[in-house]
């Protein structure tokens, strides 16, 4: 496979495992071999964040930039936005200023879709709502390929508020095409009830289930929410936290990822974040080289279609 098939990169359950292993291949390409040329020169990416992000806004930012894009990056609150002017048209006039792809964070679920199919512009998820966050699955494959060389068979557990996380629910669609055993774990008030069309496992003890781990991946858990749940951030710690007592239980050679930001003492500690077990910051280091690959390779395939 030379291309990607669709203009645009909404989520993993879109994407063929070809799809997949071309965007991890193509960034392992950028991030070995540097550039050789600036494919997106004279192309103009649109940042439209509305929601705070600071990972991935600025790792598309700079992967625009090392490609040789143009890259705005728009204040949501200082735009006509605010004097009532709709998203979609605030992309179809940036589109005919010359923007070729919009990278948009929103919190309402399935928004990027709409805005997707009323432009011709290429549109990339970036997080909508709890949905999905197609970039940051990517990145985490790519991160355990590189450390595992291949995720076929690898057990992946991940811990937290499953149901809010549209992190989890990106990677269990690409890391189920490339063969992983995933067991979800939380307290049940943060796991889906319907979880059984996910094709995973559940459990509600980490203890259970960490010494067969391979790959253990931490969610991030919001207080405001434990505060209408009937576990308290102190149980959850008790029961949840990844810590170096309960890495200790788990395989020599496990390795630890979260998304971030990390909430330091509650869903893992210090020193494991910055520890050897930890690829907490090459997951952030991967991004870049993720996102240079995405932006590269709907630039080919929009090529591809004009032709």
């Amino acid at each position: 496979m030379e291309r990607l098939k669709s203009k645009d990169l909404l989520d993993t359950d879109l994407l063929t495992k070809e799809e997949i292993l071309l965007i991890i291949n193509t960034a392992f390409k950028f991030k070995e071999g540097g550039i050789k040329n600036l494919p997106l020169t004279g192309e103009v990416v649109s940042l439209l964040f509305f929601e705070p992000s600071t990972r991935t806004r600025n790792s598309f930012e700079i992967a625009g930039r090392r490609l040789g894009a143009i890259v705005i990056s728009m204040d949501t609150t200082g735009s006509s936005l605010v004097k009532g002017e709709s998203a979609l048209n605030t992309v179809r006039t940036l589109q005919v200023m010359g923007v070729n792809y919009f990278v948009i964070r929103h919190r309402e679920s399935g928004f990027p879709y709409q805005i997707a199919e009323k432009v011709s512009a290429s549109i990339i998820n970036a997080g909508d709502g709890t949905r999905g966050h197609p970039t940051q699955a990517l990145l985490d494959a790519m991160t355990i390929i590189e450390a595992k060389e291949n995720i076929e068979g690898k057990k992946l557990v991940i811990v937290g508020d499953i149901i809010h996380s549209r992190v989890a629910r990106s990677n269990i669609w690409l890391l189920k095409k490339l063969g992983a055993d995933i067991t979800l774990v939380g307290p049940p008030e943060f796991l889906p009830k319907d979880f059984e069309k996910f094709g995973v496992e559940i459990s509600y003890s980490l203890d259970d289930v960490i010494k067969d781990t391979d790959i253990l991946m931490g969610l991030r858990i919001q207080r405001e929410r434990m505060e209408k749940m009937h576990i308290s951030v102190e149980e959850y710690v008790k029961r949840y936290q990844i810590n170096r007592e309960r890495v200790k239980r788990g395989k020599p050679d496990l390795i630890v990822l979260h998304p971030g930001p990390v909430n330091v003492g509650i869903e893992m500690t210090e020193d494991i974040l910055y520890s050897e077990i930890s690829l907490v910051e090459r997951q952030v280091t991967n991004g870049v080289f993720i996102r240079m690959a995405i932006l590269s390779l709907l630039k080919e395939t929009r090529d591809g279609s004009n032709t």
